[in-house]
């Protein structure tokens, strides 16, 4: 009797599938027929070849993903590695493209830092989202200042998770929600594994992305070091970045692993200056400033335990800091103000100087049970986290009057030194009740409760005046549900309370003529959603939503008299607000085959935005802005974009288009003499970028990024980069080769 064994060998890359059969038979021994013992058959080699789509569809994740509750909220999850997208200048518009009401602000240099917001909130640095890294928290100082400095290379983001409002619960009392950078993984087929990302382009770009990974053992590794420098689209904008990573895990057993990361960005930023309105419509590429710089040196440390306890129960240790500073050296100006040479002493002006410490530590302990009330599976995630934060601001230092970047103090002495100490603990919990297969409902809570202290020294206020305390004392509910009509359909929606806590900068008197309310409150509201998401047969991808934030106790300032009838400014909570509004995203995809797919989305937002409390001071008065239109809140936010894959070439084609906006609550329309106040144009811009995989391990890019050289400029900032306008990058080009060994 004749005996077969076979063998299947399957092996996968970029271009095509190959599948190898070989078979080995082997005969068995017989007495009577000896002489077939040695007989081989041999096969003809079989060749299947297909082509492999990467999913840039957007797509949910699971009720219950990496120990966080997802059921019933807004999410999505963008694979960044399968765009056609500028990705080596962080260009926002293509990354976030099919996010709905995404608002992208372009302020310190393409490529530098992600400026992103949702639903009308501030984009400034995605400070109103809870920014993490690998479900890392990397807000530079939740409590004293909640922008996210730490930026790192897009190259190393395998994908973003994002989770709007209502999930502020889980993840701190953020309006915005949260955002997760999930960095790429060691690849543990191979002991060592290289990637090479490399791009030049427009302005003197050029940017290298290398790492490598593997697992050795029980151990897996990964680490990247990036360069990237730019002489920017505007005179003196040139920058000079660097990002390193090393990521080690170790599994002890199949329940227990250990996790250390430790992550760091840096970048010199040649700050052009703010322009008024003529000097951007004569040049937008001019510049008022060649003395300006600003420079964030981010450290993000981390240490997580992952512990499966058992099949139903895991326990999560996550350990991290941002330590780091902020630093600027910079003339602090109107934009029509010039920076010239003092002719009496044949000089410029000192610069300013400003640098911020940050000593932010932060621990949290999750827990996951599922458990079953009769016969459904339900889940409870519970936990506890500690905030201790200190930032020390040090402002207004004396610098020196050269041109070069040089944090140098000719005055040792500050003419600001504080200190923002923030001591916090949250307690939280969530559980999805299944009241039917299809219909669940997650109520949650949250417990904020802690203190924040300022200390120091202000030159221009009396020692006494300095000190401030705030406490930080929440209890924040919420609650989501789901019904899931189908396995391709969800009806989703939710309630929950939130609050951004008053930040160092609030609270700061910017001159002894202003006074800061003792008794400043955190801004206090409520986010709510209603949406529905789905797919027909792969074919078409939708998600459409409603939603509503009140954001109250916004804080402003007031000219109020003193005890002698003289008029003083008075920084206060003044103002609530009401955002309502529609996103919506669709995406068809009307040819599928095996070697061709066509995809055409839109992701489209409206966005009803006004005050419903509040004044501000005018000319000595104060005036209401009940009715007004939220600043920096354009009506309308809509990505269009056709996507055409064909074998081995890939190519996207994107317009983007974004309404007009104000900067200012009193609404002021007509342009001020320095850009500080007026109108935010409405802008179109088209994008294509395309790829072509030259070989299995290789990928070839080109991109056109704002084809038409539209001149715009997306907000008029009120404190950094500069008050006024500043542009946004023209047409560029930009071509990427990318390969893996």
């Amino acid at each position: 009797m004749e005996k077969i064994i076979s063998r299947l060998i399957l092996a996968i890359n970029m271009k095509h599938i190959l599948l190898s059969f070989l078979l080995f038979p082997s005969l068995a021994f017989s007495q009577k027929t000896t002489s077939d013992s040695n007989k081989v058959k041999h096969l003809d080699e079989v060749e299947v070849k297909a082509f492999k789509r990467d999913e840039n569809s957007l797509l949910p994740l699971n009720d219950v993903h990496n120990s966080y509750i997802f059921s019933g909220k807004k999410h999505e999850v963008i694979s960044v590695q399968s765009l056609n997208a500028n990705i080596s200048e962080k260009t926002g518009r293509q990354i976030f493209a099919k996010v709905a009401g995404a608002f992208v602000y372009d302020m310190d240099g393409s490529g530098n830092q992600m400026n992103i917001s949702t639903r009308g909130l501030d984009p400034h640095r995605s400070w109103e989202y809870n920014v993490r890294q690998n479900g890392i928290m990397t807000n530079s100082d939740i409590y004293g200042y909640p922008a996210s400095h730490y930026s790192a290379p897009m190259e190393s983001i395998q994908k973003i998770e994002i989770v709007r409002g209502t999930a502020s619960l889980q993840y701190g009392a953020q309006f915005g929600g949260m955002i997760n950078y999930v960095t790429k993984q060691a690849d543990t087929t191979k002991k060592i594994s290289f990637e090479s990302i490399n791009s030049v382009g427009s302005y003197g770009l050029f940017s290298s992305y290398n790492a490598i990974g593997g697992k050795v053992g029980k151990l897996k590794y990964y680490g990247y070091f990036q360069k990237r420098v730019s002489d920017g689209y505007r005179k003196n904008a040139q920058s000079d970045a660097q990002s390193q990573f090393l990521a080690l895990e170790y599994e002890f057993s199949s329940k227990l692993k250990a996790k250390a990361e430790i992550g760091r960005s840096q970048y010199v930023f040649h700050i052009p200056g703010p322009l008024t309105d003529d000097m951007f419509y004569q040049d937008p590429r001019q510049s008022t400033r060649s003395r300006n710089y600003f420079s964030p040196d981010i450290v993000v440390p981390s240490l997580s335990f992952d512990w499966r306890i058992n099949e139903s129960t895991q326990l999560q240790w996550i350990n991290s800091a941002v330590l780091g500073t902020r630093n600027s050296v910079q003339i602090v100006a109107l934009a029509n103000v010039p920076d010239a040479i003092d002719p009496a002493t044949n000089q410029y002006k000192n610069r300013q100087v400003d640098i911020d410490h940050f000593n932010s530590y932060s621990s949290e302990l999750r827990l996951t049970k599922y458990y079953n009330i009769g016969n459904f599976k339900n889940t409870l995630v519970g936990g506890l986290r500690y905030i201790n934060n200190d930032l020390n601001r040090q402002q207004l230092g004396k610098g020196t009057t050269g041109s070069d970047y040089d944090l140098t103090l000719v005055d040792p002495a500050w003419g600001r030194d504080l200190h923002y100490k923030t001591q916090n603990v949250a307690v939280f919990v969530e559980n999805i009740f299944y009241v039917t297969p299809r219909f669940n409902v997650s109520p949650a809570f949250r417990l904020e409760s802690g203190t924040t202290k300022m200390s120091g020294y202000i030159k221009y206020l009396a020692s006494d005046k300095v000190p401030n305390k705030i406490k930080h004392s929440f209890p924040l509910f919420g609650v989501n549900s789901q019904y899931k009509i189908n396995n391709n359909l969800k009806v989703y929606g939710g309630w929950s309370q939130a609050y951004r806590p008053v930040i160092f900068s609030d609270i700061i008197p910017p001159t002894a003529l202003d006074v800061t309310d003792q008794n400043l409150k955190d801004a206090s509201g409520y986010n709510a959603e209603i949406g529905i998401r789905g797919n027909h047969k792969q074919i078409l991808h939708f998600d459409i939503t409603y939603f509503q934030i009140q954001y109250d106790n916004r804080i402003g300032s007031l000219i109020l008299p003193d005890a002698s009838g003289n008029n003083f400014v008075y920084k206060t909570n003044v103002g609530s607000s009401l955002t309502k509004g529609l996103e919506v995203f669709v995406e068809a995809k009307p040819i599928r085959t095996k070697t061709t797919e066509v995809s055409i989305f839109t992701a489209t937002s409206y966005f009803d935005a006004s005050y419903v409390k509040g004044s501000v001071t005018l000319s000595g008065e104060n005036k209401s802005i009940v009715g007004n239109r939220l600043e920096t809140v354009p009506r309308w936010i809509s990505r269009n974009g056709v996507t055409i894959a064909h074998k081995i070439v890939s190519a996207t084609l994107q317009y983007s288009y974004v309404a007009d906006s104000y900067s200012d609550a009193l609404n002021t329309e007509k342009p001020s003499a320095d850009g500080s106040k007026g109108l935010v144009p409405s802008y179109g811009i088209l994008d294509f970028n395309t790829s072509l995989k030259i070989a299995p391990s290789y990928t070839l890019k080109l991109g056109i990024n704002n084809i038409t050289n539209e001149q715009y400029f997306t907000k008029r900032p009120t404190g950094y980069p500069g008050v006024g306008v500043w542009s946004s990058d023209g047409r560029s080009i930009v071509a990427t080769l990318q390969f893996k060994i």
